[in-house]
């Protein structure tokens, strides 16, 4: 069961809300790497972070993900030292560093730029966090290498970052910044510079040095497949807040609100009417009762999202004489290949557009099916979840 502080309420339902209870002093703080409190930052008169509070586990993989202008990047700056909240407080390690500056918090930050001195060969890049700390020569390099070990970069170690893959620039970034043995390493963003190949080769690079040392990672991205990969768990930001956080398949699978749901993957929004109320509730919609497998708490006649993942619609030819819930006409608009799977679109005599990927080699495969054909639209119930429509979101 997720703990108490991961259950956030929906950003429509009112002001902040902290993700810590009330008992969070009776917590153990030496499981704790990161706790945030409470955190306000406005640049300009316009306000960037609102009210975040956050505990982040030691040895915990958290990724933080949201749109561009949500505060993922103030949010790490000022965990690093590089700014400083309004109002609101930082702690790592069980130690309050809300005012202090970089060098004396025990954090060290990957970025997508690498940031290697193009004058020192690989090792003394790796080398150079010690000895700023005042490691001996001989103590430094030794950490150094150990570090290049970690990342399998022995080999290199006295090559300069030009003569290197990007891929291999950022492993020697990761391990420069390991060799100061932080408290937490944040990642701003670190494999968007790599192609796709070398982006998977990190990504596992990357979860198997986190696994390996047992080092907390707090990682910034805006790829959802990279968050998803990697981490144990997913803090959502939208407008400076967190709307929700937990596990990967907690955030797929329940989504805390609407926007959530359309935000992290992809999913079809169904604009309807609640018919009937409880754990199974029935939407009214222009296409007929739909009837979902949970969702928001609404009240009878209230306006209602039903949202469906497109890897649980399924589109099959029209037959006048099939008849249930959840069946939607549509006329197929386009079929597009994705590797090993295939994306279909349609759109309904109303304008509204419906998604359903499938796998290539699917029994009964949809890939029959041709463009300006009359479709049938369905998904089990189970599938269906249902939302308070947010004002914010493009549907249709």
């Amino acid at each position: 069961m997720a703990p108490a502080w991961d259950k956030v309420p929906s950003w429509r339902d009112g002001p902040p809300v902290s993700l810590f209870p009330d008992e969070i002093d009776l917590v153990d703080s030496r499981d704790v790497a990161v706790a945030l409190r409470g955190l306000t930052k406005s640049f300009d008169g316009r306000a960037v972070l609102a009210g975040l509070s956050l505990r982040v586990e030691r040895g915990e993989f958290l990724a933080i993900v949201g749109p561009s202008g949500s505060g993922k990047t103030t949010l790490l700056r000022i965990v690093a030292g590089f700014e400083r909240p309004d109002e609101g407080s930082v702690e790592i390690g069980g130690r309050d560093v809300t005012l202090d500056p970089p060098e004396r918090r025990r954090v060290n930050t990957v970025f997508q730029s690498y940031a290697l001195f193009p004058h020192m060969n690989v090792l003394e890049n790796v080398a150079y966090g010690p000895r700023m700390q005042g490691l001996s020569r001989r103590g430094r390099h030794a950490r150094a290498r150990d570090m290049l070990a970690l990342v399998r970069l022995e080999g290199v170690a006295g090559q300069r970052p030009h003569e290197l893959s990007g891929g291999m620039q950022q492993r020697v970034a990761l391990a420069r910044a390991l060799a100061n043995e932080p408290e937490v390493l944040l990642l701003d963003e670190p494999l968007g510079a790599l192609d796709r190949k070398l982006r998977d080769e990190m990504q596992r690079e990357l979860r198997r040095v986190q696994a390996e040392l047992g080092a907390t990672f707090l990682y910034i991205t805006h790829d959802q497949e990279e968050a998803f990969g990697m981490a144990d768990r997913l803090a959502v930001m939208r407008d400076g807040r967190f709307v929700q956080v937990g596990t990967p398949s907690e955030v797929y699978d329940d989504p805390a609100d609407a926007w959530v749901a359309l935000f992290v993957g992809s999913g079809n929004a169904i604009p309807g009417r609640v018919e009937t109320i409880g754990p199974h509730p029935v939407i009214a919609t222009d296409f007929g009762p739909l009837h979902a497998g949970g969702g928001a708490d609404l009240a009878r006649g209230s306006d209602a999202l039903v949202v469906v993942r497109p890897e649980a619609t399924r589109f099959s030819a029209w037959d006048e004489s099939e008849g249930g819930p959840n069946r939607i006409p549509a006329d197929l608009v386009d079929i597009v290949t994705l590797g090993s799977s295939m994306r279909l679109r349609a759109r309904t005599a109303g304008g509204l557009d419906l998604e359903s990927v499938r796998p290539r080699t699917e029994p009964g495969s949809p890939g029959q099916l041709a463009p300006g054909s009359r479709i049938a639209v369905s998904f089990a119930a189970e599938a269906a979840r249902v939302y308070r429509p947010d004002p914010g979101l493009r549907t249709g």
